[in-house]
């Protein structure tokens, strides 16, 4: 039986990862890396430096292996995602076979008796994360333990030292795609976006928005930004662009606040 830990690591800071995720990778038979090219080698070297940082038991093994591309030109969005976790569900069946000795094929999936085999995870791995729907897809099926993570929202909350809801208000949390599709959402004034990749709130009437923007959050090379949205998001634009060219890759959120009529200014 394989034991599958996702242990949700935060934003690749070493200090926020919880004293139960460094006793699960501790635990680990093997630890799986994934690689996902040249320009976001940066990711895999933040695994790296946190394994090498907390692991401390001798027998945990570490094995890289190569992400599969995701086809983003299918028109088929669904079809694309659904092809694209299959893949990945298969190399991690194939890393497991091959790293782990005792490993027997069995068809396309995988046989190890009494293993333990961890995945770090960005942020926490039950929120806007797919690596529990791929584990769900493997064959024969492991028992998984979830190891919660601090999330994005939180981290950037903490960076500009704000809380995340209003009192006794409700927040919401969705993508760039459904801001940019649906607009501001109706009956909720506090929106926090992840999976922006084209900076949807140019599509909003940034009239009495606030908005607080953080890339690479918790990093060495954390980038913050706010203020009202009619001001701060085309700078928001412009520094996002530069840190994408700078680095290959950029990890980015907000939050925006509208203010209710009846109490602008209530935190």
């Amino acid at each position: 039986m394989i034991e599958l830990l996702l242990v949700g690591i935060g934003t690749g800071n070493p200090e926020h990862l919880t004293l139960q995720a460094i006793r699960a990778l501790n635990s680990a038979d093997l630890i799986l890396i994934p690689r996902k090219g040249p320009e976001k080698s940066d990711l895999a070297d933040l695994r790296r430096s946190i394994c090498a940082e907390v692991l401390t038991s001798p027998t945990t093994r570490i094995a890289e292996f190569d992400m599969p591309l995701r086809n983003r030109a299918d028109a088929d969005y669904w079809g694309g995602v659904d092809a694209w976790h299959d893949a990945i569900a298969a190399v991690w069946s194939s890393a497991v076979c091959s790293e782990l000795g005792d490993a027997r094929l069995r068809g396309t999936g995988y046989r190890v008796d009494n293993a333990t085999v961890a995945l770090l995870v960005w942020g926490d791995p039950a929120l806007f994360d797919s690596t529990l729907r791929i584990a769900a897809r493997l064959d024969p099926s492991p028992q998984v333990r979830v190891i919660p993570g601090i999330t994005s929202m939180q981290a950037l909350c903490a960076s500009h030292a704000i809380p995340l809801n209003e009192i006794g208000a409700p927040f919401l949390v969705t993508t760039g795609r459904r801001l940019r599709d649906e607009g501001w959402p109706a009956d909720v004034d506090t929106l926090v976006v992840m999976l922006d990749g084209d900076c949807a709130f140019q599509h909003l009437d940034p009239a009495g928005v606030m908005v607080w923007w953080g890339a690479y959050v918790g990093m060495p090379a954390e980038t913050i930004l706010s203020g009202p949205l009619a001001e701060t998001g085309p700078r928001i634009v412009v520094t996002r662009a530069k840190a994408r060219a700078q680095f290959g890759w950029i990890m980015d959120t907000y939050l925006l606040r509208r203010a209710r009529p009846h109490s602008a200014s209530s935190t």
